[in-house]
């Protein structure tokens, strides 16, 4: 899950294996795998960032256990 922030500065979680794709269009406009669109404030780049750091935290906890 990874914390983004709608144009009205508002803050949500997504599940981000449910990401299809990103655009910028000049917005960050995410895609879903159920067609539903978000677009936020944070760059593509941001996002793909907040996604690495979020399976790498699974990774490290699963490597932990």
């Amino acid at each position: 899950m990874i914390r983004l922030t709608r144009l009205n500065k508002t803050t949500f979680v997504l599940n981000s294996d449910l990401i299809e794709c990103f655009e910028s269009t000049p917005d960050t406009v995410i895609t879903l795998t159920n067609s539903k669109k978000y677009v936020v404030c944070e760059s593509i780049d941001e996002v793909v960032e907040k996604v690495m750091q979020f399976k790498a935290g699974i990774l490290k906890y699963a490597n932990e256990s």
